[in-house]
């Protein structure tokens, strides 16, 4: 008899416990789009705080969540085009930092603020769970965060590269791993 108290009592506590997260491990993804056949290159940021805590919902979790990226840390893989990124789109309108609160998550959909270049807006996301990750997916107009200084600027400098065409809507996203089967 014990032994099945017992039992009862781990699952309990196994069902009722806090999800993990590891917000060290958590990426901010984009992918931004150049030439008129819309070729996309993305990338993440080396330097994206989150700032989560444990919950009992994937939902309590992600509502709780807000991130600050440091825009200097853009990484596409390529130094030479992250340098002009860094000079050449977010130094040009001065953006140091973009921040984003999750506002609300429930059944694989999510409002997310995001604050960038003095405007806040909230951006419609989707996620998913796939591989042991939290996988968060939206779309970004760059003229409704007034970047287009910025998009232009990029447009400039890249102009051959880009056959002449940067466009104004960036994928963004998030992957934050989970511990525990929460989901």
């Amino acid at each position: 008899m014990r032994a099945y108290i017992l039992a009862g009592l781990l699952l309990a506590s196994s069902t009722f416990a806090d999800c993990t997260y590891y917000s060290e491990n958590a990426k901010v993804t984009w992918k931004a789009f150049k030439t008129y056949e819309k070729i996309g290159v993305g990338g993440t940021f080396d330097h994206a705080v989150f700032s989560p805590k444990s919950s009992k919902t994937v939902e309590e979790f992600l509502t709780q969540s807000t991130i600050t990226i440091d825009t200097s840390s853009v990484n596409s893989g390529n130094a030479g085009r992250d340098a002009t990124l860094v000079s050449s789109f977010f130094k040009v309108q001065n953006i140091d930092t973009i921040t984003a609160k999750i506002l609300s998550a429930k059944d694989s959909k999510a409002q997310v603020e995001i604050n960038m270049n003095g405007v806040s807006k909230p951006i419609p996301m989707s996620y998913t769970f796939q591989e042991g990750k939290i996988v968060g997916k939206g779309v970004i107009d760059l003229s409704d965060f007034s970047m287009l200084k910025a998009l232009q600027s990029i447009n400039t400098t890249c102009f051959t590269l880009h056959a002449g065409k940067t466009w104004q809507d960036v994928e963004i996203g998030f992957e934050i791993p989970v511990a525990n089967n929460c989901y």
